[in-house]
């Protein structure tokens, strides 16, 4: 049964993945979400045997050290040169205003809410990055599973709600204060075009053609995690998996600077089903009974609060920092987007913003929330410890 379950971790987001080249609906609802469903049903009808906790680990850890820097090769940082003045003023708006509002809601909810500075780090990396480094956080500072299940769905539940206002009444809103976005009539098209299939497509990656490039790339993550497996054996409890995280993070950024290797941009969609695999077990884990019972109904209320301090509280405080700094509605709202909903939903809200120019800033703002999200998280989560 073991060896079932083993193959059902790893076949199941590569089928999900295959079938959303087909059909459209399972992107729209979000492979992550069903990579939970299904993790969910496994790990809460008996299946699973309790002795494969530790490989169940294993694994978890070994997918994200290999799915990080595969997300971060293709990622070229140094493109964030190419934004405008005010849009990267406004990036910095948007972290600083995350960072405030998960300090915020971490000194009013730490007493209700077990290992708090643990899920302040970990909303620090998905409000600035998304579920890879939400993933990846989690992982570094061992977050029990329970709570991460229950932080990440809620963060799905109120981020779905958050993206369904930007793509309704959220530029009417916010023009009321905010100045309006004025035209530079330099947006490139065709590089538009390919960062989002670079983003959001599997098209073509189940090619013959595309092998060989992957298994460089997937190479090349091997060599960086056994790097950082390596380095993390310099540390001790769970200050290990935090330096195997960070290194792993760090050689991706590195290595997206060389161009053979940044080029390959399938590999952004190798290193994403790896985080796939990681959810599925981290769902599998996870006790539906225990989470749902009458008695965590309080910690559920407590989470939501958090998350929506964190989301809706950063997005009110980022609004009014970009009206003190004369930031415009889109560059706000694309900036907002990017960094709390990650690059695939950029083209999404650009189409409704009816502005194609503030799509490959977005994507540049999404890629850098990537790339720092993994420091960020896990630095507030130890600054918040400390404070304990």
């Amino acid at each position: 049964m073991s060896i079932v379950i083993i193959l059902f971790y790893f076949f199941f987001p590569a089928l999900l993945l295959y079938l959303g080249t087909k059909y459209s609906f399972i992107n729209k609802i979000g492979v992550v979400v069903f990579c939970y469903v299904g993790g969910l049903i496994i790990g809460n009808v008996n299946i699973v045997p309790t002795e494969m906790s530790d490989l169940q680990g294993n694994i978890m850890g070994g997918s994200i050290l290999l799915g990080i820097p595969l997300v971060l090769f293709s990622e070229n940082i140094l493109k964030w040169a190419k934004m405008a003045k005010y849009t990267f003023i406004s990036l910095l708006l948007g972290i600083v205003s995350v960072v405030v509002m998960v300090f915020l809601g971490y000194f009013l909810l730490k007493d209700h809410i077990p290992e708090a500075w643990k899920v302040a780090g970990c909303l620090i990396g998905v409000y600035t990055g998304g579920t890879p480094n939400l993933a990846a956080i989690a992982q570094s500072l061992n977050l029990n599973e329970d709570i991460y299940i229950l932080t990440h769905t809620v963060d799905l539940v109120i981020g779905a709600i958050v993206l369904l206002f930007f793509l309704t009444g959220a530029q009417k809103l916010f023009l009321t204060y905010l100045k309006p976005y004025k035209s530079t009539g330099d947006y490139d098209e065709i590089e538009g075009e390919a960062m989002i299939s670079e983003f959001e497509s599997y098209s073509g990656f189940f090619k013959k053609t595309t092998i060989g490039g992957l298994l460089k790339a997937m190479g090349l993550a091997v060599i960086v995690f056994v790097a950082g497996f390596g380095v993390s054996m310099l540390f001790e409890g769970d200050a290990r998996d935090t330096a195997a995280i960070l290194s792993v993070t760090t050689a991706g950024i590195l290595l997206s600077l060389v161009p053979a290797v940044n080029k390959n941009t399938k590999s952004f969609q190798l290193g994403m089903y790896f985080i796939y695999v990681f959810c599925v077990i981290v769902a599998s884990k996870a006790n539906l009974r225990e989470i749902f019972n009458p008695e965590s109904a309080e910690l559920l209320m407590y989470i939501t609060i958090y998350v929506l301090i964190a989301v809706v509280g950063s997005l009110i405080l980022h609004s009014i920092l970009s009206w003190i700094f004369g930031i415009n509605t889109d560059d706000f709202m694309m900036t907002s987007v990017a960094l709390s909903n990650s690059p695939p939903f950029v083209p999404v809200v650009a189409a409704a913003l009816r502005n194609k120019e503030v799509m490959i800033p977005g994507m540049i703002i999404g890629v850098l929330g990537y790339a720092i999200g993994n420091y960020l998280g896990v630095a507030i989560a130890y600054i918040l410890k400390a404070m304990l």
